[in-house]
Parts: C-alpha cells; sequence; structure tokens
C-alpha cells in the first residue's frame, strides 16, 4: 500500500520539535506541501529546510495559539492563498497539576490554546476541504482521554474538550469527504515527557531515573515510543485510504492502557 499526498497542502502546528516535527516529516515524505506553525521562527526555519523540497515548497508561520486574534488571521490568509487539504492540531500541554489546585485562569488558557484555536482554524480551512472533496483535520491529544492521568489535572480536562469537540464535528463533516480523529500519544520521548518525569519526580521525592522506570513497567512494549511513531499513525490517518475513519481516538501506546 503507498500512501501519497502529492497535490496536497497541509498545515502542521506545533511543527518546531518533538511531534509535530516529526509529523512535518512524515507528509512532507508522502508529498504534502506543508505549512510550519509555532512560536520559534528560526526553530520552524530549520525544520522547514530539513524536509524534502526545503523552504521553496514548504512555509511557515511564526503564531501563537494563545492569541485567539492572530489564530484568525494566521488561517484565514492561508485559507485565501490556496486550499489546506490537511490540518494537524497540535500543541504544548498544560503545566502538571491536580485538578483541584489549577486555578481557573490556568483552565481558560488552556481550553483558548487547544479547544478555541482548533475551532478557529476549522471554521478558517473547512471551506476549503469542502471545495476540493477531501479534508483531514486530526488532533495530537493524549491517553488521557481515555484514562485520566494523574497530576495533570487541567490536561486532562482539556484534552477531553478536545475529543469531544472533534468527535461532534466528525459526524457534521463526514459527508463532505472531511474526516476528524484523535491520536493519542502515550509516553513519547520529546521535551515534554521529560519535563512531566521532572515534576513527578520533585513531587515524589525520587530520583527521576526511577520515575521513568516506572513508566517503562507500565508499558507492554517496554519501552518509549519515538515522535515518528507518532507520526506514522498521522500520515496513515492524513491518506487518501483513511477515508472512511472518521470520529476515532487512535492510542499509540505501546499496549499500556487497559482500557478498549
Amino acid at each position: 500500500m503507498h500512501l501519497s499526498l502529492e497535490g496536497r497542502r497541509a498545515v502542521v502546528c506545533g511543527a518546531s520539535r518533538g511531534i509535530g516535527k516529526a509529523i512535518a516529516g512524515v507528509l512532507a515524505e508522502m508529498g504534502a506541501e506543508l505549512i510550519l506553525v509555532a512560536r520559534d521562527e528560526a526553530a520552524l526555519a530549520a525544520v522547514a529546510e530539513g524536509l524534502p523540497g526545503g523552504r521553496e515548497r514548504h512555509g511557515i508561520r511564526a503564531l501563537d495559539l494563545l492569541d485567539t486574534a492572530a489564530v484568525k488571521t494566521c488561517f484565514s490568509e492561508m485559507a485565501a492563498q490556496a486550499p489546506v487539504h490537511v490540518l494537524i492540531n497540535n500543541t504544548g500541554g498544560p503545566a502538571a497539576g491536580t485538578a483541584f489546585d489549577g486555578k481557573p485562569e490556568d483552565y481558560e488558557r488552556a481550553f483558548r490554546q487547544h479547544v478555541v484555536a482548533a475551532q478557529v482554524a476549522a471554521q478558517a480551512l473547512v471551506p476549503g476541504m469542502r471545495k476540493a472533496g477531501y479534508g483531514r483535520i486530526i488532533n495530537i491529544t493524549s491517553t488521557s482521554v481515555k484514562e485520566p492521568i494523574p497530576g495533570l489535572g487541567v490536561s486532562n480536562t482539556i484534552r477531553a474538550a478536545v475529543a469531544s469537540w472533534a468527535k461532534t464535528l466528525s459526524r457534521e463533516l463526514a459527508s463532505q469527504g472531511i474526516t476528524v480523529n484523535n491520536v493519542l500519544p502515550g509516553f513519547t520521548s520529546t521535551e515534554r515527557l521529560d519535563y512531566l518525569f521532572r515534576q513527578r519526580a520533585q513531587h515524589s521525592g525520587n530520583e527521576v531515573e526511577e520515575v521513568e522506570r516506572a513508566a517503562i513497567a507500565q508499558v507492554p512494549a517496554g519501552r518509549f515510543a519515538r515522535p515518528e511513531e507518532i507520526a506514522w499513525a498521522v500520515g496513515f490517518l492524513a491518506s487518501p485510504q483513511a477515508a472512511y475513519i472518521s470520529g476515532i481516538n487512535v492510542p499509540v501506546d505501546g499496549g499500556r492502557m487497559a482500557s478498549l
């Protein structure tokens, strides 16, 4: 089976590092023309230069997804330039902490960064997807959508909101050739995971290495994922071959979760 995105245009948010950077690499290899989005313009430029086709083929946009007005302007400009067929919603997770200790402004900030930004982006890009008869909206969320993770109260709440938004949207857009799905990374070797382990170590009084060993012990595969392994799942969902898959949560977690 050959997966191709030749002739398709894709926006990848959070593309400057980690899972977003890996997704950019996979989609570029599949032939898509990319627009890379993140706050760090220099980092985005470096990523674009390393992709097939380089800066001549792929664009970058420095953008803070917390700035709703800027998000609306940016995505409206993208849509005006040419149709976007694939939207990857991916952004950094909220800070660690319990649900009870989360401040109201923490929840508001996370909701704006994840749910509101995704909604604004979709409203700008979906008309072009409709016209093309092809659309893929893929949200990078978390396994907490299925099983809340202790110590990530705000994140658990917001990730669940994104998942419910996506399921609702998938039913509204399915007849127009547009799919909406969520990819749920498990423990993945990124800066985000390093941060979470440091936080756990600090709160538990254990060494970071102990926290890492305890985490690996939860994974039947016996290791953490590489960002590329998340990106390959995204690549399939973005492809024409996934046209009949919509409204689902796809865990990529090495079998860690006990739920179906």
